[in-house]
């Protein structure tokens, strides 16, 4: 029977190694989101195949984009600032290159739409790749 300091060490080891594992998109990078409204196609990731079907996507400035090296890369958002609906993370695949956002995405109508009022049109967001 292993003892009780013991199995606290490993409870506490595992919490540990779920947080190295599993960033919080609290402790992510911070910046802001708009978003745009269809059509959405054609891509320039995927030119005009399917996007995704529950719209959770996004454009991503040159930053976020690198030359096409982000296309189909999830990001997890959270919205931080003014005209937030929730606290809930969305998680967006990169589809587009947004040249000329004010933050790191341009998200999917429907994606802002989860995380704040879309008459804001510019919030505060927290995100990393997940």
């Amino acid at each position: 029977m292993a003892s009780s300091k013991g199995f606290a060490a490993l409870v506490i080891a595992a919490v540990l190694l779920l947080a190295l594992v599993e960033p919080s998109v609290a402790q992510g990078i911070s910046s802001r989101a708009t978003f745009y409204t269809p059509p959405y196609q054609p891509s320039s990731c995927f030119g005009f195949d399917p996007l995704p079907a529950d719209f959770l996507f996004a454009a991503a400035s040159p930053a976020v984009f690198n030359n096409r090296a982000a296309c189909g890369t999830f990001f997890c958002v959270r919205c931080t600032g003014n005209g937030c609906r929730n606290g809930n993370t969305i998680r967006v695949q990169i589809v587009d290159l947004c040249p000329g956002c004010p933050g790191a995405f341009d998200l999917s109508q429907e994606a802002f739409a989860r995380i704040a009022d879309p008459a804001v049109g510019v919030i505060s967001v927290n995100y990393n790749a997940c």
